[in-house]
């Protein structure tokens, strides 16, 4: 039987390494690892790891690096993690108000957040859809939902959170007549300790501090549990449903 594989798209992320490790198996040759840097994965367990090395995410990148994925190999993937995704920057942290707002932080926040994963989607779906089949992760947040902003603030970030959650949604409606097969999920992992998080974990519980292994091992869970049913699942760490 043909060894099912595992596609982790922005592998460098905290969760995305714990993930690729509590999947691999035969030293990681059921893993397909996307990346800018791969710093992270010189031990024993990823070297027989299907690693490709990016230099952007631009639609031309994207683009060129699916071309690289045979449909041989695209065909056995059952899974795909999106894992990439932006916050803050060296120049900006999430705006607390109007005052705060600027073109450019919006731009970037939007490109990372809601775009790029689309372009992924995008340039790997008619490739994937060969499969019985395929779940796809894209890291989304509860920040991304309207009905639950009590708080305001954040606006680039929840902008491009819930554009993504609008496009996701109307791609599964698409691929329920198109991909049968494919199987859609927004997830959001709590806050969980990594980098993104790091500058606003002072006022996060002890308890709502999530490790990265913690994290990985709920969504796999998750994957475990849903159904190929042609419907956006948009959930938490706990499986619970969050409200658009």
């Amino acid at each position: 039987m043909t060894q099912e594989k595992h596609l982790i798209i922005g592998a460098s992320s905290g969760i995305a390494k714990a993930l690729a490790k509590k999947l691999a198996t035969n030293q990681g040759e059921n893993l397909l690892l996307i990346s800018r840097d791969f710093s992270q994965y010189d031990d024993e367990q990823f070297s027989n790891a299907m690693k490709i090395s990016i230099s952007d995410y631009s639609e031309q990148t994207i683009s060129l690096t699916c071309e690289q994925l045979t449909s041989s190999v695209l065909e056995q993937v059952t899974q795909v993690y999106m894992c990439n995704g932006l916050l803050h920057t060296p120049e900006f942290l999430p705006e607390k108000q109007l005052a705060n707002f600027s073109a450019d932080q919006f731009s970037q926040t939007m490109f990372a957040n809601a775009l790029t994963p689309m372009l992924w989607l995008t340039h790997l779906v008619t490739k994937l859809k060969a499969k019985p089949f395929c779940k796809v992760v894209v890291f989304s947040a509860r920040i991304g939902s309207i009905s639950d902003n009590q708080l305001g603030g954040w606006y680039s970030y929840r902008a491009s959170k819930s554009a993504l959650n609008m496009m996701l949604k109307t791609a599964a409606i698409e691929l329920k007549r198109t991909a049968k097969h494919i199987k859609l999920i927004a997830f959001h992992p709590g806050t969980t300790d990594t980098a993104l998080s790091r500058p606003f974990q002072k006022r996060v519980a002890q308890d709502k501090l999530f490790t990265t292994e913690f994290v990985a091992q709920q969504l796999l869970d998750i994957v475990k549990r849903h159904q190929v049913d042609g419907e956006l699942s948009y959930v938490d760490w706990q499986d619970k449903a969050i409200a658009w």
